[in-house]
């Protein structure tokens, strides 16, 4: 393992935090049952207009509505786009109080100690995400050229084109490089459709796809993920 790099949301922190406390103040505890599942609904619906919110063919406002209606909607919910859009606004102001585990702090400190270098690859607008790095205070461990944002590089996860350009900025070869992250779609298959090594967090359980790219490494939580990096540095055997 030459350079280790993460994902920020949901895999750096826990995104259903800022996500619940919104439900919490747009429907008190009406929803605290399903605030998990309507998250997942949310980032996979997300997930279907991402590009075209990047590309411009529709607006971040819209995608918004898009997405947070669509994820009440499987569950039987509707709302109007005014209320979805107020749901986004309690969720945005949300993130501005996210930080990072205890776990991770330790993950990153392993990292420096041992002079293993580690960066952030994260898909989004350049403000809202730098934004977020500097709310966790990643800068502390993770120096700025390696701190690499979709919006200020012009490709995004899961295609190979971002994974390219980092691989020429840290100057490494394809299979030294691993990538942890949450998402299959966005992270696991990104990565390995580069050619990278893939190392997935599953925290909500997702079923591995029967047909598909295979992640090197799976995880459950944050402390099997620490337990992960060690083994790889130590070059032991690690949790599958």
């Amino acid at each position: 393992m030459k350079a280790i790099l993460f994902d920020v949301d949901d895999t750096l922190y826990d995104q259903t935090q800022p996500f619940r406390k919104a439900c919490g103040q747009m429907y008190g505890d009406a929803y605290d049952g399903l605030a998990e599942r309507l998250f997942v609904a949310s980032r996979r619906h997300s997930d279907e207009v991402f590009e075209l919110s990047q590309s411009g063919e529709i607006t971040m406002d819209a995608m918004r509505i898009y997405r947070t209606q669509k994820a009440f909607e499987d569950f039987g919910i509707f709302i109007s786009q005014d209320e979805a859009l107020k749901f986004e606004d309690y969720y945005k102001e949300n993130l501005n109080h996210i930080f990072l585990p205890e776990t991770i702090k330790e993950i990153l400190d392993f990292c420096t100690e041992r002079r293993i270098p580690a960066g952030v690859i994260t898909n989004g607008a350049s403000a809202h995400q730098w934004g977020k790095v500097e709310r966790l205070g990643l800068l502390k461990w993770i120096p700025r050229e390696r701190v690499f944002v979709s919006g200020d590089l012009g490709a995004a996860k899961p295609e190979p084109e971002i994974f390219r350009i980092i691989e020429k900025r840290l100057g490494l070869q394809p299979e030294e490089i691993w990538f942890a992250g949450d998402s299959y779609a966005n992270d696991v298959t990104g990565a390995k459709r580069a050619g990278w090594k893939s190392l997935w967090l599953n925290r909500r359980g997702h079923k591995l796809p029967e047909s598909g790219f295979m992640p090197d490494l799976q995880v459950k939580n944050e402390r099997e993920l620490f337990a992960a990096v060690k083994d790889l540095y130590f070059g032991g055997k690690a949790y599958v």
